[in-house]
């Protein structure tokens, strides 16, 4: 029995077809993979439900490898997401995933192992340890996290040299500048190799030309590839570095622009 070939209009639709499939596929499986941030309709009250809410209906995604800056006054609700995508605070309803982990069913254990393993947190005040020098307060971080003590330790002196202030590994914090002791808390922050750097007012507490300086360290860290989600209030700084400026007000997200577009 003879085969019926295929006319010209089928191959067509046939073909057609299957690239529709081919690259709904690969749009999913890129969407799955580079997604490192998902805020879903996140809203957080505090003074029970009549309380204002801090943050209202929040809906974000942050892809692997941005840098984006979250701009707002202060009481805008900046830091408050900055601390529920670290899985310090809990969203009043909504619903918030880091690498795919969703972080509103986790327990109080599994949020400070999530932590120690996944998120990198700088803050405008360092929060160093004073009563230890500058190489230990960088390796407490990868000893808290379980982190192999020979590897740890090759990878806190990188950081310190990477940062410029290897030479300072055995000095404490008080014998250091402002700008050194947040590239102390930068290296602390980077040692566990986090899926996300959250960074609070990172240039805050510093002076501009520091303040620039540090970062210069965050961008060059972004373009190996580290995701960095910055809360900062300094316009023209962010400006400079961030490839996404996202800004705030009352809670509300009330525009985002990438680096070269026009504002959304």
């Amino acid at each position: 029995m003879c085969r019926r070939h295929p006319t010209l209009a089928q191959v067509i639709e046939e073909s057609i077809h299957s690239l529709v499939i081919a690259r709904t596929a690969a749009a999913a499986t890129i969407d799955v993979i580079s997604v490192a941030i998902e805020l879903s309709a996140v809203t957080k009250s505090y003074g029970g439900p009549a309380g204002r809410p801090v943050l209202d209906g929040v809906t974000l995604q942050v892809a692997e490898g941005e840098f984006t800056a979250i701009m707002g006054p202060s009481g805008s609700g900046k830091s408050t997401l900055l601390n529920l995508v670290a899985g310090l605070d809990r969203p009043t309803s909504g619903t918030v995933s880091v690498g795919g982990t969703a972080l509103t069913g986790l327990g109080e254990a599994e949020l400070a192992r999530f932590r120690r393993s996944s998120i990198g947190f700088i803050f405008q005040f360092f929060y160093l340890l004073n009563n230890l020098c500058v190489f230990d307060n960088v390796l407490i971080a990868a000893q808290l996290a379980g982190g192999q003590e020979a590897a740890s330790r090759a990878r806190a002196q990188q950081l310190l040299d990477e940062l410029g202030i290897g030479a300072k590994a055995r000095e404490y914090p008080a014998k250091l500048s402002g700008g050194e002791r947040q590239r102390v808390a930068i290296a602390r922050a980077l040692i566990n190799r986090p899926a996300v750097l959250l960074a609070d007012e990172p240039t805050g507490a510093l002076d501009s030309s520091t303040g620039e300086q540090v970062m210069e360290m965050l961008v060059a860290f972004n373009q190996r590839g580290q995701t960095i989600l910055l809360a900062s209030h300094d316009l023209q700084l962010v400006g400079r570095h961030a490839r996404r400026v996202i800004n705030m007000r009352d809670g509300k997200l009330t525009s985002d622009t990438r680096s070269g577009d026009q504002e959304r």
